[in-house]
């Protein structure tokens, strides 16, 4: 895989020329990560991590030290765009849920670059003034409008990263209900609506997904 189609992903560098691409080339390093190896924790130092090959979980810890997953990043997606601008990462795990390719772009590097290129940071700040301000996905469950949406998405990340329709719940109803931003008791319903529907099977924490592409169609 060249490098240039690792930044070619990435929204904030897909609009450079070809030029303005060469230059950042050099500073971007692949990494192989096998199952179940961290591919980054908080407070390591500040970078852009895009997966050029394979699948990684981000995650941050409940204050009762349970994981709380928060997304599944594929194949030719990205985590950490505000890391190149030195915001810090204090709670978010990356952890490689297949044998998987990293490449990375390192804060300190960026910055050299934008230094020696002002014309770089120009161009990254005319064509992504509004896509920064929307890359923060860290709330992404809350942006999203409705209980159902979130918890749809929750459950399908949740298959992915145990890479099968069947999985335990890694939290409590009422963790959950708070981490996705509503009330157990909705929650109860929601699950049963679920349920009902035939879309779940659930037995206390185990969950199954019969039908996937209905629980999908909640993003239409």
């Amino acid at each position: 895989m060249g490098m240039h189609s690792c930044l070619i992903l990435v929204p904030l560098f897909n609009r450079l020329d070809a030029h303005d691409l060469e230059k950042i080339n050099p500073l971007v390093k692949h990494h192989d990560y096998k199952k179940g190896e961290q591919i980054f924790r908080p407070y390591d130092q500040k970078q852009l991590t895009i997966i050029a090959k394979g699948r990684m979980k981000v995650y941050q810890m409940s204050g009762s030290g349970r994981e709380q997953l928060l997304r599944v990043v594929d194949t030719g997606n990205y985590e950490g765009e505000m890391a190149l601008f030195g915001v810090e990462n204090d709670s978010l795990f990356g952890e490689a849920l297949q044998d998987t390719v990293v490449c990375t772009l390192d804060h300190q590097d960026f910055q050299k670059l934008l230094l020696m290129y002002p014309q770089i940071s120009i161009n990254l700040l005319e064509t992504n003034a509004e896509k920064l301000s929307s890359a923060q996905h860290q709330a992404q469950f809350l942006v999203m409008d409705t209980i159902e949406t979130r918890l749809a998405s929750y459950l399908l990340n949740l298959a992915k990263a145990n890479d099968g329709l069947t999985f335990e719940l890694p939290m409590k109803m009422k963790e959950l209900a708070g981490f996705l931003g509503t009330t157990p008791e909705t929650l109860s319903r929601k699950f049963k609506l679920l349920k009902d529907e035939d879309v779940i099977e659930r037995k206390r924490q185990s969950v199954t997904l019969l039908n996937p592409e209905k629980l999908g169609a909640c993003f239409q």
